[in-house]
């Protein structure tokens, strides 16, 4: 049985496959309808309004909707697309246990513990027919896939088949017949099955024979056949040792699926009779068993969720050769010509094909195949020879040489290796017989070339040379499934269950891509590039580690052959397959790392790149910080939000006149108010008092009258506000005497009291701007590249032209504004856009003239465009370029900035002072995601990596670097010398343990000793701030010191928890548990006066050896304590670990930052922290 997918929940009544989509529905007996992705591994949605357990789930085959049936007696129809219940049924008088669809007919099919079963039309939403006659519980219904027939199962310990033909149809002309209790015409028993000896559970139709197949909690699975006339027993299969709750015919083959209370999954063969397989699941009952409708794929419902599965691998035998592909289809071998797609079959396998072929390996020298068979139990795995017949239409069975092996590949003209049952790998002619045996133990082996081997151990895949014996490169890798060669075999792409890894052809390592979806296949493009499958998308792989998607995929395809746009692939049905791909997007990657940009400017032009749609240029524009680019993409999308992201990246460079475009296009009035300030533009600051004041905007007009210092204009505001005050106080400490006595005026008409001035009060009036700032920040200055250069020149003189009238335009238009207002000018504001008149009045300026320069260019000779390529221009000398230029020689590398481009190592990284490199390797290493713990060892280790020294007086003192391999002379080499040893650390730990630099295993042990002490104190600190009042309270104290004995302390430690434990649990009246206790803390051989002590309550526990209390504790079943909920998790249950400290998490705490170690991320897939270069190797 392979798995597929694995789901965790409450226990599993009901099972439907989707037709088309990937997706399984669960209904449990909490309630609760899961809705799966079993091919993505993620719940999609729950469904939660049964009350009580759901027994049944059942998709539509054409409509998105599904129907329920379950312990509340109703039958609910669902829409997964609105992701609601749409209506109920409701006439069944007990447990619904089996709803389902009919393939044609708006039909429902229910059985119940009321001991009817109901045809429903979800259509009408009525009870179209009640079927009576069975005198127990109804197990289970179902409609026959092609006939007007019904089969149920009952625990009367019978099997009814139901003929409905009769006048259903009726109900969907329109004319529905009276339904009775109990029952009517429209359907009558037509065959009563009686032979079990105890309740039927489930009964199923064959798809295409006249067979039926029960299973009941006689243990029994009986199958029986039926005619026109009678039906009768055929057989029996016995091998369940409980009830059979389930069982199905497969769709395909000639093979019965059960499952039952036995926690068992069993084959059986529907010709002999007999058990082929049984899968066994400890501790969970299995209740359900459902098959997809069309792909070899099923599922079992059980006690702790469900399992999706299939019988046997689906993935073809192939072998590719040139323009030829061999393939195995049924029992024949089979060959496809890439060139002209003839299809034709080469010869007939023998054995008949029954057995599965898994691999398989072409010679063309001698046109021989060897074909690899394997069982589940690999000692029985054969391989055969066979030589192809020059009658290539030849239908008879072809002879063969037959040996048993796992894997057999071709390494030479006449030679082949063989990997036997016992793991050992030996060398064998054209006759089949021995001529080498390799002294190496390996796991698979894969073909490598003439004269060469792949070989898989459990770490690492190794390249090895079969005449010489000799390994000649190896790369760590676990689990290996299949290689993938180019056509020059100078590039390899080794595929595991989740990750794609591709080296050169000594098995350097080039890079890795990570899936999340398995890997299934995989051929390499004529280019270089490699092109692979999952499960479902088609994706491509560059050698630096860029890859992408290149089309999503329904069902799973295995690739035979790149050519161009198409792809050559088979399918799980062996048939061969053509599809058409887009390969723009990594033939324009693949141009850009070759440096050749004729093609790449080639595919701009004519190609449809992601990046010519306007959102994707105008943010490729700002993440390059291109602000002219931006602005053009800006304008055309006219669009608040990148408006507000160009103001943003423009204030960044300083280009405030794209900023101030950017707040007017926006209307965002308070941040242009203070840019016109900063830029010391009072006069549009002025304006903008204007508009503020049409505007009503009391607080900005405020404001705009304090950043100009304008008193006057403060006074009025306070006056006509009403904060008469506030204006008196304003305009007397300002000295304007006038409006102070008018003020005075009227406050004293309205009979308040006038505030007191403050004689010492000072005038705060704004700076004066000294100069205005008119043009932007200035930017470095950088030469057009390729890609510039050749835009212009395709360009050519019509665009030069275009531009030319543009900027006359542009010009003229900034004439029309006015003189001194500019590019950007408070007009393009479009405040009065709408028709208001007053906004016009405020906008409007003096008119006046700016004149365009007269001077012209001159003489065009074409010089704008003249670009010398990087390449070039790197190795010209500077006396060809200029007589007066001078070339300042590059900047080479510090010492320090070496340790950070070559050393693995995290420490090597922090000397260096690349701190952001160092703790990227901390995330990778340990998970690590809180890096403040680090601050101080982090500047310690960085300060400790250099000396400084003075050369001469009165000069700058100069830096250098101490090394730990003084004798390295090659700078990429050498490495920072080390400041702290693990004998300081163990020290500072005063453990007394004498541990050597270097010593990984120690390290760890290290590790998990201040971990196990940090958990149990603080387990120990938690307990102690915990209230104790209630018995609760005091049985979770208990829990909790109980736990803090398990932690792994040293012997003196021990005993100080074991001693607290134990007169906790004796004050309880747990004395069991306090006797186990004692005699844990004698054996520790604790101080004569505590032993004594000790033995006294051992005695006393002895005498009545009970616990009073149930407490979550068993002693003798190993656990780990949980560091934030400081619960036990035993073992076999779920847990996950922090990767520096090792300390263990409930799985729900994934993610969140461990509480032992407080720098690491909880469950985080790391690779362990390096302290070693051994650790690299």
């Amino acid at each position: 049985m392979l798995t597929n997918f694995e789901s965790k929940s409450a226990r599993v009544k009901g099972l439907s496959f989707h037709p088309k989509r990937p997706w399984i529905l669960a209904s449990l007996h909490t309630g609760v309808i899961q809705l799966w992705d079993y091919r993505m591994h993620t719940l999609l949605e729950k469904f939660d309004e049964h009350d009580g357990p759901v027994r049944s789930v059942a998709f539509h085959q054409q409509m998105p909707l599904f129907v329920s049936g379950g312990d509340d007696y109703k039958i609910k129809v669902w829409n997964y697309k609105q992701r609601r219940c749409i209506f109920t049924l409701l006439a069944h008088l007990d447990y619904v246990r089996t709803v389902a669809f009919h393939h044609e007919y708006p039909w429902i099919l229910s059985s119940s513990d009321d001991q009817t079963i109901r045809i429903w039309n979800w259509q009408s939403r009525n009870c179209i027919c009640v079927l009576t006659g069975h005198n127990h519980y109804v197990m289970s219904a179902q409609f026959h896939p092609t006939e007007d027939q019904i089969v149920s199962a009952s625990l009367d310990q019978t099997v009814r088949v139901w003929d409905i033909s009769g006048g259903l149809e009726d109900h969907l002309k329109g004319h529905p017949g009276a339904t009775d209790l109990f029952g009517q015409a429209d359907a009558v028993v037509k065959h009563v099955l009686e032979g079990h000896d105890r309740g039927v559970n489930w009964a199923s139709f064959h798809p295409t024979l006249p067979l039926i197949v029960s299973g009941a909690d006689d243990r029994l699975v009986k199958l029986w056949r039926m005619n026109e006339y009678k039906a009768w027993e055929v057989d029996t299969c016995r091998g369940h040792y409980n009830n059979v709750s389930c069982v199905l015919f497969h769709p395909r083959q000639d093979l019965i699926l059960s499952n039952g209370e036995d926690r068992s999954i069993r084959v059986w063969d529907m010709t002999k009779r007999q058990c082929l397989y049984t899968f066994r699941r400890d501790g969970e009952r299995f209740w359900i068993l459902t098959a997809h409708p069309t792909l070899n794929l099923f599922a079992a419902g059980h006690d702790g969720g469900m399992v999706v599965f299939k019988l046997e691998r689906e993935r073809p035998a192939y072998a590719v050769h040139g323009n030829l592909l061999y393939y195995v289809k049924d029992r024949f071998l089979r060959k496809l010509d890439f060139t002209t797609t003839k299809d034709t079959v080469v010869m007939q396998l023998r054995g008949g094909g029954k057995s599965p072929v898994h691999s398989m390996s072409y010679n063309p020298a001698l046109n021989a195949v060897l074909v690899c068979t394997r069982t589940n139990n690999l000692e029985n795995s054969t391989y055969d020879l066979y030589q192809i017949p020059k009658d290539s239409e030849s239908q008879n069975e072809s002879e063969s040489k037959r040996s048993s092996g796992i894997t057999a590949i071709w390494v030479a003209r006449n030679r082949f290796a063989v990997l036997d049952r016992n793991q050992q790998l030996v060398i064998k002619n054209f006759k089949n017989e021995v001529t080498k045996k390799i002294p190496t133990f390996c796991e698979e082996i894969f073909y490598a070339g003439t004269g060469m081997l792949l070989i898989r151990d459990p770490e690492y895949v190794t390249l090895y040379e079969v005449q010489r014996l000799v390994s000649v490169g190896c790369i760590k890798l676990a689990k290996c499934r299949y290689v993938v060669w180019s056509a020059d075999m100078s590039l390899v792409a080794l595929l595991c269950k989740h990750s794609v890894t591709i080296c050169d052809r000594r098995l350097q390592y080039l890079c890795t891509i990570q899936e999340n979806c398995r890997v299934k296949s995989g051929a390499w493009d004529d280019s270089g590039v490699f092109i692979y499958t999952t499960s479902n998308h088609i994706k491509y792989a560059i050698t630096n580690g860029d890859h992408g998607i290149i089309r999503t995929l329904d069902l799973p395809i295995y690739l035979t052959r790149v050519k161009g746009n198409q792809v050559f692939c088979l399918d799980r049905e062996c048939r061969t397959r053509v599809l058409h791909i887009d390969s723009t997007e990594y033939k324009f990657k693949l141009a850009l790392i070759n440096r050749k940009y004729d093609e790449v400017l080639h595919m701009v032009r004519n190609a449809r790149l992601v990046g010519q749609r306007r959102e994707t240029r105008f943010g490729l524009a700002l993440e390059c910080g291109n602000i002219e680019i931006a602005l053009e993409a800006a304008k055309a999308l006219d669009d608040k939000d990148c408006w507000d992201r160009l103001g943003q990246a423009a204030l960044l460079q300083g280009n405030h006149q794209v900023v101030e475009m950017c707040y007017q296009r926006t209307k965002n009035f308070d941040k242009l108010s203070f840019l016109y300030l900063i830029t010391g533009n009072l006069e549009k600051l002025k304006k903008m008092n204007k508009i503020a004041e049409i505007r009503k905007d009391v607080s900005a007009q405020y404001q705009g009258a304090l950043l100009l210092g304008d008193v006057k204009e403060r006074v009025n505001i306070l006056k006509n506000c009403g904060q008469l005050s506030l204006a008196y106080l304003t305009a007397a400490t300002h000295g304007l005497q006038e409006q102070a006595e008018q003020l005075e005026t009227a406050i004293t008409q309205e009979g308040n009291e006038l505030p007191l001035v403050n004689p010492n009060a000072t005038l705060l009036q704004p700076p004066v701007p000294i100069q205005q700032v008119e043009s932007n920040w200035p930017l470095l200055t950088v030469s057009k590249g390729f890609f510039e250069g050749a835009m212009i020149t395709r360009a050519g003189t019509s665009a030069t032209a275009r531009q030319a009238l543009n900027a006359n335009a542009d010009v003229a238009a900034l004439d029309d504004v006015g003189a001194g207002d500019g590019w950007g000018a408070d007009a393009d504001l479009g405040l009065g856009d709408d028709g208001d008149d007053e906004m016009h009045d405020a906008l409007d300026t003096e008119p006046g003239a700016e004149g365009v320069g007269e001077d012209g260019a001159g003489w065009d000779v074409g010089d704008d465009d003249l670009v010398v390529p990087e390449e070039l221009a790197s190795k010209i000398k500077a006396s060809a370029l200029d007589n007066g230029f001078y070339a300042a020689p590059n900047k080479g590398l510090s010492a320090a900035q070496h340790w950070a481009n070559h050393s693995p190592l995290v420490l090597d990284h922090v000397k260096s002072g690349s701190f952001e490199s160092a703790f990227r390797l901390l995330n990778d290493q340990l998970g690590v995601i809180n890096f403040k713990p680090f601050k101080t060892l982090f500047l310690q280790n960085y300060t400790c990596a250099r000396t400084s020294f003075t050369a001469m007086p009165n000069l700058q003192p100069l830096t250098a670097y101490p090394l730990r391999n003084t004798g390295e002379t090659n700078p990429k080499n050498q490495r920072p010398a080390l400041g702290i040893k693990l004998n300081d650390l163990v020290q500072r730990l005063q453990a007394g343990y004498q541990l050597t630099t270097g010593d990984i295993a120690e390290t760890q042990q290290l590790l998990k000793i201040c971990s196990e002490y940090i958990l149990g104190l603080k387990m120990e600190t938690e307990r102690k701030g915990m209230p104790k009042s209630t018995l609760e309270e005091q049985k979770r104290l208990c829990e909790m010191a109980a736990y803090f004995t398990h932690c792994k302390l040293q012997p003196v430690h021990q005993i100080l928890t074991l001693r607290t434990a134990l007169n906790m649990f004796f004050k309880l009246k747990n004395y069991k548990t306090a006797a186990s206790f004692a005699r844990r803390l004698l054996e520790l051989g604790p101080r004569p006066e505590v032993a004594q002590q000790v033995r006294k309550i051992l005695q006393a526990c002895e005498v009545n050896p009970i616990d009073e209390h149930q407490l979550h504790y068993e002693e003798f079943n190993p656990f780990n304590i949980c560091g934030i909920s400081y619960k036990p998790l035993y073992r076999g249950k779920p847990e996950v670990t922090c990767p520096f400290c090792a300390a263990s998490f409930d799985p729900q705490y994934k993610g969140n930052l461990c509480t032992v170690c407080e720098v690491s991320e909880i469950g985080k897939d790391s690779i362990g922290l390096r302290i070693s270069n051994l650790q690299f190797r």
